[in-house]
């Protein structure tokens, strides 16, 4: 038994590294030709364009893994059906499920590789692929940040707007400044220009400034230059702030998505979109295990119909996998399903499933 676990454990590892190679080599060379016009365009040199495409690698390897994983599978237990070895298992007695027992294990291991690279790795490599996009090709200047319509910033007493932030400069431009009281009541707004990072304090220039009292009524007027010296922000905390708040919490890690989950929600905005992503980071890896679950089964039953049949079926699989993941996750993020239900539906419907496959499996 021993022998045969190793045999099947060894055939699995050698099928899943061919086929990982092929499709990242594949998903590469079509995100390389989608996007060369654009490279082209902006004269990115050679040795940036390989960066921005090793960067994407790691990324690409998690990806695909549960793709490459179900046709593996496919493939290597459609050959062994093929040469009758099943059959040979079952005449010496052994249980086919107890037999595929090294490829489950295998599965998880895998699953945990997955969720590793998920938070240690692709975090990384993605915010440098992006960075090379942004400079390279978009030729952004990373330390600074515009809204569609205005940038908004939330503190313990105040919220702050901005057309645009200029980290390089120290600068803002044509900010708006809502000054509240301990009851949240506004009592201030100081509207600008620019405003200006200067010995410690922001400076806001060319504006004017309503003031309220508790009676209802304000003060009006206008100004050339003012000092602020109750905005206790520095330039990095708007950098650090925008920073998070332009990268994509598809490339951010587990962890780093709990605490900006917990950060949005203590400034009073809505993170919705961080938990379902946070949850996605976790039920994504067990989808491996799925397909393992579901790729044994289907080459078993469709031996007869050929490898290349059964290989088809399981591209189908994954194709309705994303594509049930994709919905799922939108009615995560449009607030129609709880975060939690949104990141692990699609493991359900698919887990359910093999397990109803593997049941008609002849033992």
């Amino acid at each position: 038994m021993k022998i045969l676990s190793k045999y099947l454990a060894k055939e699995f590892t050698k099928l899943l590294i061919l086929c990982q190679i092929i499709f990242v080599f594949i998903y590469l060379m079509i995100d390389f030709v989608q996007k060369i016009d654009n490279f082209v365009h902006a004269q990115v040199s050679t040795m940036n364009i390989l960066s921005f495409l090793i960067y994407k690698i790691p990324f690409i390897f998690t990806q695909m893994l549960p793709v490459t994983t179900l046709i593996s599978i496919i493939i290597m237990f459609s050959l062994l059906a093929k040469r009758n070895e099943f059959t040979a298992m079952k005449a010496c007695g052994l249980d086919i499920f107890r037999v595929t027992q090294p490829v489950f294990v295998s599965a998880v291991l895998l699953g945990m590789v997955c969720f590793i690279l998920n938070e240690l790795v692709v975090p990384y490599t993605s915010s440098k692929s992006n960075e090379i996009w942004d400079l390279e090709v978009r030729k952004r200047d990373p330390t600074q940040f515009r809204g569609i319509n205005q940038i908004w910033y939330k503190s313990a007493d105040a919220i702050y707007s901005m057309r645009h932030f200029d980290y390089a400069n120290q600068s803002m431009e044509r900010p708006t400044f809502y000054f509240f009281d301990d009851s949240f009541r506004l009592i201030k707004i100081i509207d600008g220009k620019k405003a200006v990072w200067i010995r410690g304090k922001w400076h806001v220039e060319q504006g004017t400034f309503q003031e309220f009292d508790s009676k209802g009524g304000y003060e009006t007027g206008r100004f050339e230059t003012l000092r602020l010296l109750s905005l206790k922000e520095t330039p990095e905390t708007f950098l650090r702030s925008f920073g998070e708040k332009e990268m994509s919490p598809e490339d951010m890690s587990f962890l780093r998505l709990k605490r900006y989950a917990q950060r949005v929600i203590m400034e009073g905005y809505d993170n919705r979109e961080y938990l379902v992503y946070m949850n996605y980071k976790i039920s994504f890896p067990f989808i491996i295990l799925i397909m393992v679950l579901i790729g044994i089964p289907i080459s078993m039953k469709y031996e007869k119909r050929g490898t290349p049949f059964a290989i088809s079926l399981g591209v189908c699989l994954c194709f309705l996998y994303y594509v049930v993941l994709g919905f799922s996750r939108s009615m995560g993020l449009s607030g129609t399903l709880p975060p939690i239900l949104s990141a692990w539906l699609t493991n359900l419907v698919f887990l359910f499933f093999g397990v109803y496959l593997m049941m008609k499996v002849e033992r």
